[in-house]
């Protein structure tokens, strides 16, 4: 029976928190792409992104995978076994979805050091990036039927609120942007200082730093998995445009300028290290919302969206770097970001259980 806590009781209060996107995984969760109205003309492309992505995951974790019908699972077992997945790490799920974004309409999933119930996690509202997108707020009951699969506490919120909107280094910081958790479209009722009391409380953190905008193109009002990401506790990757003439340089500068002069949740400096940007991206007339930070972090593997970018090679190397212990994989996502998102944004980790017990 899937618990839900009352609504006295927060996640930080009973000892919850989020985890880094690093700490050890059981699983990554993943719906399959489906939606023609997202990539009229590259939902094949799409799908072999799918298909790679899965085969690198599965070698070193669980990957589920939701589909909407027993044909599409067929199709798909098909695919993985034409690439040699290890399929004995995949299990391919029937659970229906509007489209592919698991990051933001997907639980948020917490820890705790204890024997009992040491997972739980966060079901927040989602409203389909601010009503820009009423079909897709369909999608808001997946994290429920997860839920009800799992058998896991969870912490029914009443906050509209997407994953990819925050990123903590899982020592007690939170990242987030302003353009997007303090958007009317969001909780408008909600002031800055209730949202931020509400995010130390449901992500077990006690410290929040604020950034500006998101990129140019981004639909989701500025989510933080575009702009900056902690790789380790003290250091946060930060894109920044350096071409003055480029609508994103002004934004970007600012948050590289707040990131330095921020503090983490004991007081210290963080160590900024920045990604470059890769060119404008168009599709039909309009800037997609193309970045390097978008990366998943997956055990002893690191997925990175490529654009066919001659800056590609340059945020390899720089990321790399910082995962010297991770094998850094490319995945191709010039059509991916056509649907607006990528890597970071259709991912959702399950941490593993083992690495929270005491």
């Amino acid at each position: 029976m899937t618990k839900t806590n009352s609504s006295q009781a927060t996640p930080r209060s009973l000892g919850y928190s989020m985890p880094a996107e690093w700490v050890p995984h059981r699983a990554t969760w993943l719906a399959w792409p489906h939606n023609r109205e997202t990539w009229p003309t590259q939902l094949e492309t799409v799908r072999q992104v799918w298909v790679r992505m899965m085969q690198a995951l599965a070698e070193r974790e669980q990957v589920v995978l939701l589909v909407n019908d027993e044909q599409t699972r067929g199709e798909v077992i098909v695919r993985l076994k034409k690439v040699g997945a290890a399929m004995d790490n995949i299990s391919i799920l029937k659970m229906a979805t509007v489209d592919v974004w698991m990051r933001d309409y997907g639980p948020t999933f917490l820890t705790r050091e204890s024997s009992e119930n040491p997972l739980a996690f966060n079901d927040w509202i989602f409203n389909g990036w601010g009503r820009k997108y009423r079909a897709y707020e369909d999608d808001d009951r997946v994290a429920r039927d997860m839920a009800t699969l799992l058998k896991v506490p969870v912490f029914n919120h009443s906050v509209v609120l997407e994953g990819g909107s925050i990123e903590v280094n899982g020592a007690g910081t939170c990242l987030t942007t302003e353009q997007c958790l303090l958007n009317r479209n969001r909780n408008p009722d909600m002031s800055r200082g209730e949202i931020e009391q509400f995010l130390k409380d449901a992500l077990g953190v006690s410290h929040v730093i604020w950034l500006g905008e998101g990129i140019l193109g981004d639909d989701t009002d500025g989510h933080i998995d575009d702009i900056a990401r902690f790789v380790n506790p003290m250091t946060v990757v930060c894109v920044l445009e350096t071409n003055s003439k480029d609508d994103n340089y002004a934004p970007l500068r600012e948050n590289y300028e707040r990131l330095q002069g921020a503090r983490d949740q004991n007081g210290h400096r963080l160590s900024v290290v920045t990604l470059p940007c890769p060119g404008s991206i168009d599709y039909e007339g309009s800037r997609l919302p193309a970045s390097y930070a978008n990366f998943y972090i997956a055990n002893e593997v690191l997925l990175v969206p490529l654009f066919d970018d001659p800056n590609d090679y340059k945020a390899l190397g720089i990321l790399q770097e910082l995962f010297p212990e991770r094998r850094v994989v490319g995945l191709p996502c010039k059509a991916l970001v056509a649907g607006l998102g990528a890597i970071h944004c259709v991912t959702q980790q399950e941490p593993s259980i083992l690495a929270c017990r005491p």
